[in-house]
Order: C-alpha cells, then structure tokens, then sequence
C-alpha cells in the first residue's frame, strides 16, 4: 500500500543527495499519508541506509504515536521530530531534513539568518532561527525544532543540520535548497564585511505574503 508516496519519498531522497545537502546516509526525508481510515501516517526514510539502495518496500510507515504500520526496516532515529512537526503543522505534508555545509556551519557557529533577501521572506517565511541543540531522536530536539520552526518552512538546528517543510515533496526540496543557498549568501556576506538586511516595512509586506500563501500562524 501507499507505494507511489514511498516512490516519492524515494526519489526526493536521492534527489536530496545528489544535491549535495546531504552525504552518506545522513538526513531524513518523509511525506504525510491519506490513510481512508483516518489514521495519521507518514511514510519515512529507514535508518542507516543509503538513498540508491532503497526500494519501496525499505520505506517504512508509521502512525503518529510511532507505531510502525508498514515495512520491515528501522524507521529513522529522527521520526519524533517528523511527527511533531506534522502535528504542529497541519498544511505541512513533506518534510526533508538535511546536513548542508553553509547551513550547518550557521548551525555550529549558532547564528540566525536575518531577513536578507526576497525569496528567504516570501517562501521561507522570514529570519531563520536555530534551535537549541539536544539529542538526535529526543523528545527534546522534537520540542526545540518545532518552536523554532514556528510557522516558516525552515529552520536550522545547532550543531546539526536543517529542516524544512513543504506542503508537498516538490516544495520541500525546493525549500530545503533555498534555504541552504541563503545561508551561503549570509556566510559569504558576512566574509565580505557587511550584511545589509532588508528594510523592516519589506519584510512586514513580504512576512504577509508568505501567510496569504502558508495561512499558519506562530506556534
């Protein structure tokens, strides 16, 4: 059952790799199922596998509770963290989590990414925040990504990764690149000795077109 979104999930995977956002078999990738029985499911990324072996059976299917419903492989350490974003969410369906280099260099160096560009307000949602570190596959980091996530689509996670959000796979991976190419654009502003930020009444316009656009509100 649900293969063509275990497809998907696969295909965004490997698409997330081949991108260079993540090495090896680091990050996560899952997508929000229709069940016809009303159950809350997700369909994830099975751990410590690399993305060119996986077929669709090696996806594994989960509730919301983390119940495994479907596959025979460990579901990623990160599934909590899916979870609670799902629940936070209700219009997020896709989820990507990625270790990207500028991203992650942010992430060890502990610094936000104010609002500096267009795409980064309109899409994103505005500042990207960074949670406070905790334990991969702890409550913990679950809690601390969802608030700093907030109601943007992305969010880095410190001395970690990122995480972005979409409301399908497309988007995600959209985000999850824009996302990493806006920390790029901070990291190399910031070695040519000045970072001008968009002016506040922009990013007031811009914030509320992202809500037309996303309709959720801060968490």
């Amino acid at each position: 059952m649900w293969d063509s979104e275990k497809t998907e999930v696969i295909e965004a995977s490997r698409r997330m790799e081949q991108k260079g956002l993540v090495t090896g078999t680091a990050g996560n990738v899952s997508l929000r199922l229709k069940d016809p029985g009303g159950r809350h499911l997700l369909a994830i990324t099975p751990s410590g596998r690399y993305y060119d072996s996986l077929d669709v059976d090696d996806i594994v299917v989960v509730d919301f509770s983390g119940e495994r419903i479907e596959g025979q492989l460990r579901a990623s350490i990160e599934t909590p963290m899916h979870i609670a974003v799902y629940q936070a969410r209700p219009k997020v369906n896709a989820i990507m989590h990625s270790h990207p280099v500028f991203c992650s260099s942010l992430a060890v160096d502990g610094m936000e990414i104010p609002p500096l560009i267009d795409e980064q307000v309109t899409y994103l949602g505005g500042e990207i925040k960074i949670s406070p570190y905790a334990l991969p596959g702890s409550k913990e980091l679950a809690t601390n990504v969802v608030s700093a996530l907030g109601p943007r689509n992305g969010v880095i996670m410190a001395n970690h990764g990122a995480l972005c959000t979409g409301r399908d796979m497309r988007e995600a991976l959209a985000m999850s690149e824009l996302l990493e190419s806006t920390a790029q654009i901070y990291v190399s502003a910031l070695r040519l000795g000045k970072v001008n930020q968009l002016p506040a009444e922009v990013v007031e316009l811009e914030k509320a077109v992202f809500a037309s656009i996303y309709g959720e509100s801060e968490t």
